[in-house]
């Protein structure tokens, strides 16, 4: 692997984060000047989830024409030419067409990044890539807080387009180092090209989106992402709305609580890649699955603030482990030759979760109570837990008849 990749990697992993939950955090401060109802945003997050699904379904053919490392930074200055124009925004409609770039600049780079880490690092690489990425995301809401607090959530917005261009430069200085087309496998995993410009995963192409739907398992394995990013996002984008509308928090305060959510996230990646070293990618995904449980009931009991902050930390350190452990298990389960092609198909899942999803329980609350706010994350626990077990007994399955 050439020296330095790995940071590069991790780098656009926060770039990555740094924008999700920046939008959930500053609507309630926003909707006001835009004349606009508590449920309005879901449009916005279901633009730039479409962008995310188009371009997560064609990341295979994208790699392969551009390469790995052109393709992360296209995604991030799509990204922060997304967030400056929310920072200008002046109606609503507008917020509507920046999220068109922002939804596109972020399926095909999460598709790729994370395929390639699956078939070319350990379980604990992918734990603290996606670590990364809730560095990002946890210091969305800060930042957004801090310009909120300053009378000014455009700021919030220019500040993180800023950031987004300048982690933008450092990934386009870093192009040479993605030309490298021998990068090694870990042990077990054999001999394979790596995500080099102008390269893909060999054989990631020969593998129809058909004939891996006809997988056992591939199914079951969508269904788990549907529901943990629907889970996800509508935790992170809900929680400061939950938190001034529901029980009566501040709005300022409920910016900023909004990233315990994430703060729990990312600390419980940076944990995770230890554990994950002991543990297998199954029982990290049981054992996040039994904290976000923890967390969901926190919140649902009536025992006052110090509950919901402990729920929304519990909850992020819950999801943690969950995300990275069924993307790394990917070609273990289905085959080197599906990583990219199911990656891709994953992540669209994931994204159609946030696009179905988060802005349903928008409505939800708008026409009954933001109070169903648990509820609804519970829910979606229970249907993920599931289809985990079931693609779990397909796996044991398998490899019982092959032993």
């Amino acid at each position: 692997m050439p020296a330095g990749l790995l940071p590069i990697i991790y780098l656009a992993f926060i770039s990555l984060g740094l924008p999700d939950s920046a939008l959930g955090s500053a609507w309630p401060t926003m909707a006001p000047g835009f004349g606009a109802g508590v449920s309005w945003v879901g449009l916005v997050t279901m633009i730039i989830a479409a962008g995310t699904i188009a371009s997560s379904l064609m990341s295979v053919k994208v790699v392969d024409r551009f390469g790995t490392g052109r393709v992360t930074v296209a995604s991030v200055f799509l990204t922060a030419a997304g967030l400056v124009g929310f920072s200008l925004s002046d109606a609503f409609w507008q917020l509507c067409v920046w999220a068109i770039p922002y939804g596109l600049g972020a399926g095909a780079v999460d598709a790729a990044l994370n395929s390639f880490v699956a078939v070319h690092y350990e379980s604990q690489h992918m734990s603290w890539l996606h670590c990364m990425w809730g560095v990002g995301a946890s210091g969305g809401p800060v930042i957004m807080a801090q310009c909120i607090g300053a009378g000014s959530w455009s700021l919030g917005f220019m500040v993180l387009g800023g950031i987004q261009v300048l982690i933008a430069v450092v990934l386009t200085v870093s192009l040479p180092l993605w030309k490298d087309r021998t990068l090694p496998k870990p042990a077990g995993r054999g001999a394979g090209d790596g995500l080099g410009d102008g390269a893909t995963e060999e054989g990631a192409l020969a593998v129809s989106r058909r004939d891996l739907l006809r997988r056992p398992g591939v199914l079951a394995v969508l269904v788990c992402f549907f529901c943990y990013c629907a889970l996800e996002t509508t935790c992170g984008a809900w929680a400061a709305t939950y938190c001034t509308l529901a029980r009566g928090i501040p709005a300022e305060t409920a910016a900023a609580w909004a990233s315990l959510f994430y703060i729990g996230i990312t600390i419980g990646r940076g944990v995770s890649g230890f554990i994950s070293i002991k543990v297998a990618d199954h029982n990290m995904i049981r054992l996040g699955q039994v904290l976000v449980a923890v967390g969901v009931a926190c919140m649902l009991l009536p025992l006052g603030d110090g509950a919901l902050v402990a729920g929304l930390v519990l909850t992020g350190l819950g999801c943690a482990p969950i995300y990275p452990s069924i993307i790394h298990a990917t070609p273990a389960r289905f085959g080197d030759d599906a990583a990219l092609a199911l990656t891709g198909m994953q992540m669209a899942f994931a994204y159609v979760g946030s696009l179905v999803m988060s802005p349903l329980f928008g409505v939800l609350a708008q026409l009954i109570s933001p109070e169903l706010y648990p509820f609804y994350l519970a829910v979606l626990l229970v249907v993920m837990i599931l289809f985990a077990e079931k693609l779990n007994r397909v796996v044991s399955r398998r490899r019982a008849r092959a032993a």
